[in-house]
């Protein structure tokens, strides 16, 4: 196992900058995300860490060594991609085995990884399949375990699960945490899913436009986005955005919706009297009141998802998603009326979109 270090990392193709100055640490045995939109730079970032991709400045350490200039081979890291990049005319223990082989490990040696791999991924019955016969799970651990018997320094994760479907993609999760759990190996992993993250990372580093915009545990980027993109991206559904102004309702501090709706905030919130902000409101937040309830709406649409129901609702011009126990009465069509208590409500600076 290894600490990463990345100090002023950037990454230009010509005139086109993908990376800006990226400086980052993360600990021997940590589990790190790398999440954001497509082209905000997480995947060219990983494949720098990894020497597939020419850094244009700064440097990259791991284990406290510089390895700019090591082959990716000689940087002792280990990267399962999306594709599963399996050899079609090789059973799973060859393929296990077979960058074992090209390194010039014994026999013994080679099966010892192998059977120990398999053990972990619960492949040891299939260890004679060919990867046709395999399932996309399946061929996912295969795929997993001949990164595991290299024993590296670092792990490298490239959106794995992409071509997965929704109930695999839930397994291979649990498995992938489970197995980090087991060989406590640095980790970083690169996913457009921010569910993907949140379930897997001891910190989610969230990235945008080749920038850094926040990072920290997942729960701290839940409850204290820094801006509105963190904000949008953490949490689904996602949270929802109002346009207002700091006003204040019988003493205190409240933001006026556009059609003067008022919406209390929490008194720590660092706003002042006529400022325009954006407010946020989780829809896990938003519960079902009763009639008179100053947050009211007409349904628009009604989702049914089992113990919860997701439901679209206008409120002061804009469509705003609220989560209801999934047997709470609601109708296309009724009004809805909701609550949130002013610690729940996030507020914005509307020009910088700054936390406030």
């Amino acid at each position: 196992m290894a600490s990463v270090e990345l100090h002023n990392i950037h990454k230009a193709y010509g005139a086109l900058t993908v990376i800006r100055d990226i400086s980052l640490s993360i600990e021997d045995g940590e589990f790190i995300a790398l999440v954001g939109p497509s082209g905000c730079g997480k995947s060219t970032l990983l494949r720098m860490i990894a020497g597939l991709e020419e850094i244009t400045d700064g440097d990259v350490s791991i284990g406290g060594q510089v390895v700019n200039a090591m082959t990716p081979r000689e940087r002792n890291i280990a990267m399962v991609f999306q594709s599963y990049a399996l050899y079609p005319h090789m059973t799973v223990a060859e393929n296990m085995g077979f960058n074992l082989k090209l390194s010039g490990e014994t026999k013994q040696v080679i099966q010892q990884r192998v059977d120990e791999a398999a053990r972990m991924l619960d492949l040891t019955k299939l260890l004679d399949r060919k990867p046709a016969q395999l399932s996309g799970g399946q061929r996912q651990r295969v795929a997993m375990g001949r990164a595991i018997v290299r024993n590296p320094a670092v792990f490298l994760f490239d959106e794995p699960l992409s071509n997965l479907d929704a109930k695999l993609r839930v397994q291979m999760r649990s498995e992938i945490k489970a197995l980090h759990q087991k060989v406590q190996t640095t980790s970083i992993y690169v996913t457009h899913d921010q569910i993907e993250a949140m379930t897997l990372a001891d910190r989610i580093v969230v990235l945008n436009q080749g920038n850094i915009e926040q990072q920290g545990t997942p729960i701290e980027l839940y409850r204290k986005p820094a801006n509105l993109f963190v904000a949008g991206f953490i949490g689904s559904p996602a949270m929802n955005f109002l346009d207002g102004t700091v006003d204040g309702v019988d003493g205190a501090p409240a933001v006026r919706l556009k059609d003067s709706t008022p919406i209390r905030i929490a008194g720590e919130r660092k706003v002042k009297a006529g400022q325009s902000v954006k407010i946020g409101l989780r829809p896990e937040h938003l519960s079902l009141a009763s009639n008179g309830s100053p947050l009211t709406g007409q349904t628009l649409l009604v989702e049914p998802t089992g113990a919860q129901t997701h439901v679209l609702f206008d409120l002061a011009g804009d469509q705003v998603t609220a989560v209801v126990d999934g047997e709470a009465p609601v109708r296309y069509g009724q009004p809805l009326n909701v609550s949130i208590t002013p610690e729940q409500v996030y507020v914005f600076d509307a020009s910088s979109g700054l936390a406030l």
